[in-house]
């Protein structure tokens, strides 16, 4: 128990026989389970887990492949079923660090909050070590996560350092969260649908013997279209369905406008290089102002978004 709240760590692995040991080895001792759930490794994982004789070790396996965010959904609903307060997400490879837990526990028990998570970018330290691959890549997921979830106020949301309140992954539609990869950036966008606390939590991260799974390329080609959908979806749940604000008509009058003046602007451009003639004044006018207009719209719409962030 931690300040009279049942928690559980959940610790999704795949090929981690080498560091899954050590793992539950320094998981602290208020920690009521440790759910570790195997993503059909190919290593003795799942044999390494089951001989470290503690007995708060529950083990899971996925009947296929399905990625961090499939692993951590079978592994939330056995916290649930546990009768877990809060659960915790902690990967398998030790890479972060366990001594720094109660900061995110605190932010749930004294603070108020459902969801916590770490932000590498409020410790110095992290950033020095944080490979500049990493660094980078987690700078540009950071903006366009922020407009897609509707969290300005978090950071590093790549992080998978996080503690939950049970009661609201109750509320959640664990299902429909992405199984791989895009999971910790899709439980923000999930949470935000239903107005849930998050606070950023400053917590360094280990950089060892881990070898980091995500490739760089393939993320560049696919969340940018996750992002854009969960966008629109959530444009549409919290400011159209749930209650219609003046957001939304900002955002697709802005967006009409400014795709058409974009449109236009180019089609005026690319006739008069081919023409040799110049565009009249009051053409470009035509391209010009909604363009200006529609940029407005979609600026007006994102300061009222970032005034309607929960906190």
């Amino acid at each position: 128990m931690y300040k009279d709240h049942r928690i559980a760590v959940i610790l999704p692995a795949h090929n981690e026989a080498r560091l899954i040991g050590q793992t539950i080895k320094t998981t602290p001792e208020f920690v009521d389970h440790v759910i570790v759930v195997d993503d059909c490794s190919k290593d003795e994982t799942l044999q390494v887990a089951l001989a470290s004789g503690d007995s708060r070790v529950t083990s899971l396996q996925t009947p296929y492949n399905q990625g961090v965010g499939g692993a951590m959904i079978l592994g939330y609903s056995k916290a649930i079923e546990l009768s877990a307060d809060i659960v915790v997400k902690m990967d398998g490879d030790g890479q972060m660090p366990p001594e720094h837990l109660p900061l995110l526990l605190d932010a749930i028990t004294d603070q108020g909050f459902d969801y916590a998570k770490g932000n590498r970018f409020l410790v110095s330290k992290s950033l020095s070590d944080m490979p500049k691959d990493r660094l980078f890549g987690s700078i540009v997921l950071t903006f366009m996560n922020k407009l897609a979830s509707g969290y300005w106020n978090v950071f590093d949301p790549q992080n998978g350092y996080t503690a939950v309140r049970t009661t609201a992954l109750k509320v959640l539609d664990l299902e429909s969260i992405h199984k791989r990869y895009f999971f910790e950036n899709d439980m923000l966008c999930q949470l935000n649908y239903h107005s849930f606390r998050v606070k950023d939590v400053g917590i360094p991260a280990r950089y060892g013997e881990e070898e980091s799974g995500l490739n760089p390329f393939k993320i560049s080609l696919t969340f940018p279209f996750l992002l854009l959908r969960r966008f629109i979806r959530r444009v549409y749940h919290r400011y159209i369905l749930i209650d219609f604000s003046p957001i939304a008509l900002f955002l697709i009058a802005g967006a009409l406008l400014f795709l058409w003046g974009m449109s236009f602007g180019i089609i005026i451009w690319v006739h008069s290089i081919l023409t040799g003639r110049p565009t009249l004044t009051g053409t470009i006018m035509l391209a010009l102002l909604p363009l200006i207009l529609g940029f407005q719209l979609l600026l007006q719409a994102m300061v009222l978004d970032i005034h309607e962030t929960p906190k």
